[in-house]
């Protein structure tokens, strides 16, 4: 899941990055409207959290532009503005939902998984299964014929997106795309060690392989 944080306060920002990278999100950060509105134009966003009050152009006309290009995102605004008048008037412009700073990580994670489950842009569930590999969302836990399988948080997030996509063969580009934060480089090779890396841990030591690699195209999850 890739998340776009347009706020133009460093320290606020880099709380709401680093607190969303941990839960398993790639993270794009604008420092002003203008930044956070190219950004919204060129790449897909499951979820946008956008300040109002932004240098070069504020966070209401920036969701008014989005959705007037059709860009229908979910959004959640951050203002440290607290009246209903502002709140009404931020939903007005097209936003989903509105949060007062100062704010608990806690609450605005929680906020930005409801707005994603309510767009359809995940299937709302709580565990994904492949033949006999199962990937827990809420437990955080991966077991395959009943055997757990501890991943790092990079290993988890990969996984999920192939599970997601089971049948589907994702280029590099799209993984790159939804379990890191940059753009795609073709001189990098960290799709492909972490793919090796994570077979490893949910093929080795069973006969019949999930991950197959479907050469010059990518990389998909399937039985068989």
């Amino acid at each position: 899941m890739r998340v776009l944080i347009v706020e133009d306060d460093q320290r606020i920002a880099s709380f709401i990055k680093k607190g969303l990278k941990e839960a398993g999100f790639a993270v794009d950060w604008a420092k002003d409207g203008e930044a956070g509105l190219d950004l919204a134009f060129t790449v897909e966003y499951d979820v946008a959290i956008i300040d109002v009050m932004l240098p070069r152009l504020d966070g209401l006309t920036l969701i008014e532009r989005m959705r007037a290009e059709g860009i229908d995102a979910p959004v959640l605004i951050l203002s440290a503005k607290r009246s209903v008048e502002d709140k009404v008037r931020g939903l007005e412009t097209g936003s989903d939902d509105y949060m007062v700073k100062p704010f608990a990580f806690s609450e605005l994670l929680a906020r930005v998984q409801a707005l994603i489950r309510r767009s359809g842009t995940i299937r709302e569930v709580s565990k994904l299964e492949v033949a006999d590999l199962s990937l827990d969302l809420l437990k955080r836990k991966v077991q395959r014929d009943g055997q757990e399988i501890e991943l790092q948080p990079k290993e988890f997030s990969l996984l999920e997106y192939l599970m997601r996509n089971a049948d589907r063969v994702v280029s590099k580009t799209m993984i790159l795309e939804h379990v890191w934060d940059y753009g795609f480089d073709p001189q990098t090779n960290v799709v492909d060690v972490l793919i090796c890396r994570l077979r490893n841990k949910v093929d080795q030591g069973f006969d019949r392989k999930l991950i197959h690699t479907i050469r010059g195209v990518g990389y998909v999850i399937k039985e068989g």
